[in-house]
């Protein structure tokens, strides 16, 4: 295993100002100005495409429900229909268990949270201080989450050099030998890069041989206008050991407002899992987990899902063209645009906000520096096509037009 030594090297630690919410750095730093033009908010990955049509009537048909408490492990019925839905969207070594296998959460973003505490659990002592590593730039609950664990958050820089994904080979032993868990998400937010098979095996091996376990995020599995990704679950062998994946309903079924996923694999996991939430974290409604099982039975409006994203990258292939390093992602809703050529990420945000009334999130917001003080999100910017497609198609022509 190579020992890390370049300039690129996992990051410790960070200031205060990166540890915040990028929202509200966001915020602040647009606080003082005003749009150029009527505002259009590329910023914030929240769904803008129709509810599914059966919500409403699952909702009060189960009115009534929102009267008991619910149990922590979900209801028979949405944990089986997870498992059925896992079962055939994904190649897995066998079907996962419903009664042992899968845990209800409220969305993904608590269960992320909380996983990192019950890994510390499940994996027990590690030599020096544990420690938890994460992609950089990266979903901001997983440093919260390792915060909480009492663990080292180790930053793995993505880059266009690794493909967006953590360079596994630059991790020394030393790192792996006090590594609780490693959160990965495929895809990957905010770059919509997609582990391939060998890069899960290559993973599962390295959890196999320090003992640490695998958070999978998926959440993006199925916003895709290609390829399918697939999942870490696929390649965790018979027993699912050392490997979790999260899942959620807030981009499959632009639900982002109900808050419902699950966690699924590693049995020993989810059982310490549970145990941890039936102290810390609020059930799930019943009401809404009937409306989770409705709809991971149904992928008709899964498909129409994807179809209005489709629409929305051809127009930024045509739009945007190959400016500012725009690919086309392999997965997810996010684009990841190099302005460095016209200067920092900060800079180019409040350009689009105060000429052209976009706003977006500037790429170090989402990123923490490395040791050297290299941030591999700074001179990039996200964005985030959730609007419908004439109000993109705009946006984008927007951008183009104030950045040139």
């Amino acid at each position: 295993m190579a020992m890390t030594a370049s300039s690129r090297a996992p990051l410790t630690g960070g200031s205060s100002d990166s540890e915040r919410s990028p929202f509200v750095r966001l915020n602040e730093l647009l606080a003082p100005h005003q749009p150029g033009k009527p505002l259009i908010s590329l910023a914030v990955g929240e769904p803008q495409h129709p509810v599914p049509d059966f919500v409403g009537p699952v909702l009060a048909k189960h009115i009534a429900d929102f009267g008991r408490y619910p149990a922590n492990k979900g209801t028979d019925p949405f944990r089986k229909a997870a498992g059925a839905w896992l079962s055939s969207r994904f190649r897995l070594p066998r079907p996962l268990d419903p009664e042992s296998e899968i845990l209800v959460l409220n969305g993904s973003r608590e269960g992320l949270f909380l996983a990192a505490i019950a890994a510390a659990r499940y994996v027990g002592p590690r030599p020096g201080k544990p420690a938890i590593l994460m992609p950089n730039p990266f979903y901001p609950v997983y440093g919260a989450g390792a915060g909480a664990a009492a663990c080292e958050p180790i930053y793995l820089p993505t880059t266009i050099e690794n493909g967006f994904l953590p360079d596994l080979d630059a991790i020394d032993e030393a790192t792996l030998a006090r590594t609780v868990a490693f959160y990965l998400a495929s895809p990957a937010n905010p770059q919509g890069s997609v582990a391939k098979p060998d890069y899960f095996r290559r993973l599962k091996q390295l959890a196999d041989r320090y003992g640490f376990v695998i958070l999978s995020d998926e959440c993006y599995s199925e916003i895709y206008t290609r390829e399918a990704p697939g999942s870490a679950l696929e390649c965790a062998g018979p027993d699912f050991t050392r490997v979790v994946a999260f899942q959620s309903l807030s981009k499959r079924s632009n639900l982002p407002g109900m808050r419902v996923g699950f966690a699924a694999g590693d049995k020993r996991f989810i059982g310490m899992f549970l145990e941890l939430r039936n102290i810390a974290a609020p059930q799930v409604p019943v009401p809404l987990q009937h409306v989770a099982t409705v709809a991971y039975g149904d992928e008709a409006h899964v498909e129409e899902n994807r179809r209005l994203y489709r629409i929305k990258f051809d127009l930024a292939d045509q739009i945007i063209g190959d400016r500012y390093g725009y690919r086309r992602p392999d997965a997810g809703f996010c684009v990841w645009l190099n302005t460095s050529k016209l200067g920092d990420d900060v800079s180019m945000t409040l350009k689009l906000f105060t000429e052209a009334g976009v706003r977006v999130v500037p790429g170090s917001y989402l990123a923490r520096r490395q040791p050297d003080g290299f941030n591999p999100g700074a001179g990039y910017i996200r964005l985030a096509l959730v609007q419908d497609s004439e109000t993109t198609a705009q946006a984008l022509h927007r951008l183009v037009e104030t950045l040139g």
